[in-house]
């Protein structure tokens, strides 16, 4: 049986312990739901059938769609937790940092880790004690930054979206010996960066088909609760749909292909345009994405959050880095909803914008 928990930080690691001695398996969700929502999950995880071996269940979103619960076995996450524990450099008698909340499948991960022997959690962006490392999001990480990082923190686990190079010279300036990671709540650990580019995971192996990313690993998820995602398997291969190439022996992503941009006769990969985007002075982070037009298909689009006010020559800038098609002809401008594990909340940007919510960027 799935048991839904508030997502409180109080005593969180004891009721989990509980539930999952108890044969049962915890659902984390955020306090910050409505009650809608809640009984929504609620009434779906109580109703559940269950694989036999499943040990956890986490709720995504992913990054433009409505909430799911994924489902895995124990050993899906425990058999990462020696390749985890060496790149966070710690363990149990250490703590590591946690600035998503517990809902986020990330957070949940570790909270997994720290019941059988990984290092206990700290919660939120700041904590008077003194964390060995952190696992969270780059935008959690550029606030632990920003407020001053302890100097206990020597190692940072970061994933769920693009890592700015900016911020990793920050952070090993700062002494934090840092590790980037691609995967999904589905596939859970993918690929990791240690600053020479993408590689597999331990115990993953990739393939590419058709520019589309495969994995055989043993650490993906054994389905879905109620909706279904876009987790596809293959025999031993699994998929969510993300596109990538193999760059001089590493992994260079490019997107869910869902998330392409068709105009006039081009193709555009919105990751490809943020990572430029947010390599511009003032950019703080970018979500790039099509605004339907007649005849053209769509013209690209730019929703940017400014470190202050809007740069004077970033169209300039950006149209010197771009090649034409890839040069977004509408600009908004605002602070970037977010997911609760701090990742850009895509869908939730484009409604804002194309609702009119946030100003039109003129320049």
């Amino acid at each position: 049986m799935i048991i839904p928990l508030t997502g409180s930080t109080v005593g969180l690691l004891d009721r989990l312990r509980e539930i999952r001695e108890s044969g049962d398996v915890p659902l984390v969700g955020d306090i910050r739901w409505p009650r809608a929502q809640w009984e929504t999950v609620e009434a779906a995880a109580t109703e559940a059938q269950l694989p036999d071996d499943t040990a956890w269940a986490t709720l995504t979103s992913g990054s433009s769609g409505s909430p799911r619960i994924v489902l895995r076995s124990a050993s899906s996450w425990a058999d990462s937790f020696e390749a985890v524990a060496r790149y966070l450099d710690t363990g149990p008698d250490e703590a590591v940092l946690l600035p998503a909340p517990p809902a986020a499948s990330l957070t949940l991960f570790s909270l997994a880790h720290a019941l059988e022997g990984g290092p206990r959690p700290l919660f939120g962006s700041a904590s008077p004690s003194s964390p060995a490392c952190l696992h969270g999001t780059p935008h959690s990480l550029r606030a632990v930054l920003d407020a001053g990082a302890p100097t206990s923190l020597r190692a940072a686990l970061i994933g769920g979206s693009h890592l700015d190079p900016k911020l990793r010279e920050r952070a090993e300036s700062a002494g934090i010996r840092l590790t980037a990671y691609y995967g999904s709540a589905e596939l859970s650990f993918v690929a990791v960066d240690e600053g020479d580019g993408l590689k597999a995971f331990p115990g993953v192996e990739l393939d590419l088909r058709d520019g589309e990313l495969w994995v055989r690993s043993p650490y993906v998820a054994s389905g879905y609760l109620g909706a279904p995602g876009p987790l596809r398997q293959d025999g031993d291969w699994a998929t969510v749909g993300d596109r990538a190439e193999s760059v001089d022996g590493r992994l260079r992503l490019l997107g869910r292909a869902d998330n392409a941009i068709l105009t006039a006769s081009a193709t555009i990969v919105p990751e490809e345009v943020e990572d430029v985007l947010c390599a511009i002075p003032g950019v703080h982070d970018a979500i790039v994405f099509g605004l339907p037009r007649e005849r053209v298909g769509a013209l690209v689009a730019a929703f940017v959050e400014l470190d202050g006010n809007p740069p004077s020559d970033l169209r300039r800038t950006a149209e010197a880095r771009l090649a034409t098609a890839h040069r977004p002809r509408r600009w908004f401008a605002g602070q970037l909803p977010r997911t609760p594990s701090g990742k850009p909340a895509r869908a939730e940007a484009i409604r804002l914008a194309l609702a009119g919510e946030v100003p039109r960027l003129v320049h």
